[in-house]
């Protein structure tokens, strides 16, 4: 009986930890630029969802604050993002989170995430 909803706990779990650092528009530094700051506010992303997502999740939608900040208890995440000009960030949805399963391979030479059908030939052999 515990199966199963525990299995798509985790499934969701998971698939919210890869689409909160794995998007579209994420930028990576180069190990003598980055900066924790640089890292949670381009490089984690803050996905909006409702109250019950909110709830499930423990606020994890506000994964760029708690990268900055892991001090901020979550209960308190909502009000540093709208307290905060800093943590006004663009927002992912659920919807837009799903172009995360197309990218997994960071291109260094434009400095973007792409999927593995754009990586160069030279790579795929």
């Amino acid at each position: 009986a515990q199966t199963v909803p525990h299995f798509i706990a985790y499934a969701m779990g998971s698939y919210l930890f890869y689409a909160q650092h794995n998007f579209p528009g994420m930028f990576l530094q180069p190990r003598e630029k980055w900066t924790f700051a640089r890292a949670a506010l381009e490089s984690s992303s803050y996905m909006e969802g409702g109250a019950v997502m909110r709830f499930f999740t423990g606020n994890i939608g506000y994964h760029h604050i708690h990268h900055l900040s892991p001090r901020i208890p979550n209960y308190l995440l909502p009000q540093a993002h709208r307290e905060n000009p800093l943590f006004q960030v663009k927002p992912m949805t659920i919807r837009e989170s799903l172009k995360s399963a197309k990218v997994r391979l960071w291109d260094e030479d434009r400095h973007k995430m792409i999927g593995y059908n754009r990586a160069p030939e030279e790579a795929a052999v």
